[in-house]
């Protein structure tokens, strides 16, 4: 709530759900939280009829060790993970079962449920739910299209720290792009909604003609004194920059979905392009890699 991205939250299901028929009605977007475990949550607003709109999951399903399995506190949780891992793991499998039982669910009755990366559909999938990849994941749904326009995340930051930067940048944004509704809806709502957290920071979808176009926009500010030093870079949600058959390489209709070559491929690229600096890493306990680029 601190940064905005919360209007209210609660630990009732009950009382939640009461306010998300209210505002709905209302015809007005709030942002609730309920604090509660995912797999007691999921299957219970599922037996309630709950309509759903959209359904996804962040928990670190990619850890057994961190899910925190259902009917345990966070207390009992890191007692019981120190103490008998091995059965942790199995409660950790069936909660996530659970879950993604209740994720098929809501599928079935319309909702749009999709994978955000987190390794849950193969988790319930060992457990025994053979339906678990009913679903798809985010990457293959929604972001591959634009991987095959050759469009990608392109992020900037203020070195200064200087929340004006941003301001400006976000100027230049909109009025070089202009033609892409969508890319300015989003600036405009960033502008809006989005707190900066640490640098003032702004991250935006951009073709690779796109990127060095604004690339150079920005040296142009810079060089003039209008905007401090800026950081440019991009993530892993980008063409050619990680191989993880089940999220950006799932379903690959060549067949290469497990073929890892292409983060070390694109850093190679990006070195002989004549990067600022390029790194490969480990990807947070997938098992993927990253090549990651400042120009």
């Amino acid at each position: 709530m601190r940064f905005g991205y919360l209007d209210i939250w609660t630990n009732s299901i009950d009382k939640a759900i009461d306010m998300a028929d209210r505002y709905a009605k209302r015809g007005e977007g709030y942002s609730i939280g309920l604090l509660g475990n995912a797999a007691d949550i999921y299957p219970e607003m599922l037996r309630q009829g709950v309509r759903i709109s959209v359904v996804t999951d962040q928990t670190p399903a990619h850890d057994l060790l961190s899910y925190i399995p259902s009917g345990l506190t966070l207390e009992e949780a890191q007692e019981l993970r120190s103490r008998d891992p091995e059965r942790y793991r199995r409660m950790s499998l069936e909660s996530m079962k659970k879950q993604v039982e209740a994720m098929v669910g809501f599928m079935r009755k319309g909702a749009v449920v999709f994978e955000y990366g987190n390794n849950i559909r193969r988790m319930a999938y060992e457990a025994g739910y053979r339906e678990a990849f009913s679903f798809p994941g985010f990457v293959q749904a929604y972001i591959r299209p634009m991987f095959e326009e050759g469009r990608g995340p392109f992020r900037w930051a203020s070195l200064t720290g200087d929340p004006r930067d941003i301001e400006i940048l976000d100027d230049e944004v909109i009025e070089m792009f202009k033609h892409n509704r969508r890319l300015v809806r989003w600036v405009e709502n960033a502008r809006r909604y989005v707190k900066f957290q640490g640098l003032p920071s702004r991250v935006v979808w951009l073709g690779y003609g796109e990127r060095s176009a604004f690339g150079l926009r920005i040296n142009e500010l810079v060089r003039r004194g209008m905007i401090g030093p800026i950081w440019v870079g991009r993530d892993h949600l980008d063409t050619g920059s990680v191989a993880l058959p089940y999220r950006e390489t799932e379903d690959m209709l060549d067949g290469s979905d497990a073929i890892a070559d292409w983060p070390i491929l694109n850093a190679i690229l990006n070195t002989a392009a004549g990067a600022t600096w390029v790194c490969v890493h480990h990807g947070g306990g997938l098992g993927l890699a990253i090549a990651s680029m400042q120009v």
